[in-house]
């Protein structure tokens, strides 16, 4: 058969050239190569923190009371050797890359695990308060379990909830490996360095972006396809994007976005207790109080939309 012949002709060609290529980036030395194969065992180890934080909501099966104390334990000392495993393993990718030579990469490994672990019971309080203004912010839920069990918003914020601690201990990849994990399930995306407060609420969902260096205060809700984004980025001499530099906008407590508006740049705010309504786009911060609506808009029209009719 024809394909046979090309097996044994011209396939052997191709091999050669995917070889070269895939050696010629590839970190063959064990103790410093990524194992590409991690990315489906990080989403185990966020499988099992979540069904830690929500048993039998995230987990594969139901949890009895009884048995909650020692399920508890048995999930967490398995999760502490295998994150720590992963998490050593990207301290040790990265000194590789930058020829560290007095890193202590297992020690910084411990330290952020222990201290990630010892920060659970804080992050499911949070996520509490996230579930409760879910609830209190939309009339279709009937039941919080409902909220837990079929919101996508709840899957996304406990996972970057996990992501940015571990971003926080300056643990390279796995945070956007869990990230886009919840990016492409539920179709939020959330950089793990987005700083988000209490009672945060994404209704709907599809399409959100919140880029790295955004913050967010508390109690604050979001429509489907709102941006949190960067403006062009400042480049260096090299003409490479200068990392590092704050890019996206501050949105202040009890702010409301609704659906498909874009705020964009690192010097703009949302002050507290404003409105932005769907399809606005803002490059310029607006005060608190505000209620900016319509069509992109000039500074003069933003300013005149944002004044606050005075009480007689």
């Amino acid at each position: 058969m024809r394909i046979n012949n090309w097996m044994n002709t011209r396939l052997p060609t191709v091999v050669q050239k995917l070889e070269k290529s895939i050696l010629l980036g590839y970190d063959s030395e064990p103790d410093i190569g990524l194992d590409l194969a991690g990315r489906t065992q990080i989403y185990e180890v966020l499988d099992e923190i979540l069904a830690i934080l929500f048993p039998g909501s995230f987990g594969k099966q139901r949890v009895n009371r009884n048995d909650m104390n020692f399920v508890i334990s048995d999930s967490l000392r398995h999760l502490s050797h295998t994150l720590s495993h992963h998490i050593q393993d990207v301290f040790k990718y990265r000194c590789f890359k930058k020829k560290c030579s007095d890193c202590t990469c297992e020690q910084h490994a411990e330290e952020t695990v222990i201290s990630l672990i010892e920060g659970l019971p804080a992050i499911r309080q949070t996520l509490l308060a996230d579930i409760s203004a879910a609830y209190d912010g939309d009339p279709a839920a009937h039941y919080i379990d409902e909220i837990v069990l079929s919101y996508p918003c709840i899957e996304a914020i406990a996972t970057h909830r996990v992501a940015h601690a571990l971003y926080k201990h300056d643990v390279p990849i796995i945070p956007r490996i869990m990230a886009e994990r919840a990016h492409s399930r539920t179709g939020i995306d959330i950089h793990p360095g987005a700083s988000i407060g209490p009672r945060f609420f994404i209704d709907h969902g599809t399409g959100v972006v919140i880029g790295e260096t955004a913050v967010i205060g508390k109690n604050v809700k979001l429509y489907q396809g709102v941006t949190l984004g960067a403006l062009s980025f400042k480049l260096d001499k090299s003409g490479k994007p200068i990392k590092g530099i704050k890019r996206h906008p501050n949105i202040e407590d009890d702010v409301i976005i609704y659906a498909n508006a874009t705020i964009l740049g690192g010097n703009t705010t949302i002050g507290k207790g404003s409105v932005i309504g769907g399809s606005t786009w803002i490059t310029e911060s607006v005060v608190a109080g505000s209620i900016v609506y319509g069509a992109p808009a000039s500074r003069e029209t933003l300013i005149r939309q944002t004044k606050k009719t005075p009480k007689k």
